[in-house]
């Protein structure tokens, strides 16, 4: 056969990062060694992967479609290592667990003490995404656990999920800020007029998701709720923050919530899995998440429920 699992390893990587020097550093490799077995492949192949007039290479349509097949086995193999391991030992060597962005990393730091003790050799990989994008590395990239991830989960047979809870969306600004003045409820076309601080969707393959700003309207797009924070403390922007991330800030005074006509006020969050060969290390996270408290704090639960 000649594609080989390297070459689409080299293809992913380069789509990733964007540059031969790029890819070939978070491969270990020589830029020269990738484009070496790239381009022994389009010759095996008769095809063109790369154009490569422009200052940097990039995907021909048949590039695209290789890639995109080619990462689809790059998971299928990347399960039947891990089943593998798992044949033997029932732990996996590796749990990747992705977080959204919206999630505090630090509640998770009792469980991770509780699970090293129980003595396995398994890694824990913590990832980071937002709005989409959590969803996609479950059904695209190989995660076994998501946590945080909001609005809806796929419906394929493929993942479980459970409802968490719902997390409480706030509009807040600067003291300095021109609308920290405003004695009234501001309307859209009042919000319209200043600029939005906004998170941006890692998913590079789902449908993104577009969160509590007007379409309109300008705005600035950080990924991570870090760097929108410190927008928004600076004055810079205006913006949404989720309850628990903006009280703090709210109490010292860095930021005043403000009243405002229309918006999403509360986004319904989740955990997902999946459903198909799960280690013990995966099961063991997923029945303390839902089991345990973890995040009662967190999440606010339906009446009903």
């Amino acid at each position: 056969m000649r594609v080989n699992l390297d070459v689409l390893l080299i293809l992913d990587a380069l789509d990733k990062h964007g540059s031969f020097a790029a890819a070939a550093e978070s491969l270990f490799k020589t830029p020269a060694a990738l484009s070496y077995m790239v381009q022994k492949l389009e010759n095996d192949l008769n095809i063109k992967l790369l154009d490569r007039s422009g200052h940097r290479a990039k995907f021909t349509d048949t590039g695209r479609i290789v890639l995109e097949k080619g990462r689809m086995v790059l998971s299928a193999a990347k399960d039947l290592e891990s089943q593998a391991l798992r044949s033997t030992s029932g732990w996996e060597k590796t749990l990747t667990i992705a977080l959204d962005g919206s999630f505090p990393f630090h509640l998770l730091l009792p469980l991770m003490n509780e699970f090293y003790a129980l003595g396995q050799q398994t890694t824990l990989n913590f990832t980071h995404h937002t709005l989409a994008g959590a969803w996609e590395e479950l059904t695209h990239n190989g995660a076994h656990i998501i946590l945080g991830a909001i609005n809806e989960p796929p419906t394929s047979s493929e993942y479980s999920y459970k409802m968490l809870g719902t997390l409480d969306n706030v509009f807040v600004v600067s003291p300095d800020h021109t609308l920290a003045k405003a004695e009234h409820v501001l309307s859209s076309d009042e919000v319209c007029l200043h600029r939005a601080a906004i998170i941006g969707d890692t998913a590079r393959y789902c449908h993104p998701i577009n969160t509590n700003y007007i379409e309109e309207q300008e705005r600035v797009v950080v990924y991570d709720f870090p760097s929108k924070v410190a927008i928004l403390v600076a004055g810079l922007a205006c913006g949404f923050l989720p309850r628990h991330i903006a009280q703090p800030l709210l109490n010292s005074g860095k930021l005043v919530e403000k009243p405002v006509v229309s918006f999403r006020q509360t986004d319904v969050t989740y955990i997902g899995w999946h459903n198909r060969g799960e280690g013990l290390a995966a099961s063991w996270w997923r029945k303390k998440i839902i089991e345990g408290d973890l995040v009662n704090s967190l999440y606010q639960l339906p009446a009903d429920s």
